[in-house]
């Protein structure tokens, strides 16, 4: 079975990126990086993987998985 790609939302020389990993290409290209990540998560929740958010930097700033996590928070109690 492939490994399934995660989605990274990245800065652009257009605004912002969501692009799949190990891609060249962007998958779409947005003016905002809100914009970039509403299409990111879409896509995300669709292949059933991790969203990676990147800062302007392009130091990764989140990340939400939408898929098996395998590796899952663990609950604090207080």
């Amino acid at each position: 079975m492939a490994k399934k790609k995660d989605i990274h939302v990245v800065p652009h020389e257009d605004g912002w990126a969501a692009k799949r990993e190990g891609s060249t290409r962007a998958s779409s290209i947005h003016p905002t990086q809100a914009d970039a990540l509403k299409r990111g998560r879409e896509m995300a929740r669709q292949d059933q993987v991790e969203l990676v958010t990147h800062g302007r930097d392009g130091r990764i700033r989140d990340s939400d998985s939408y898929g098996n996590d395998p590796h899952p928070p663990k609950d604090r109690k207080h």
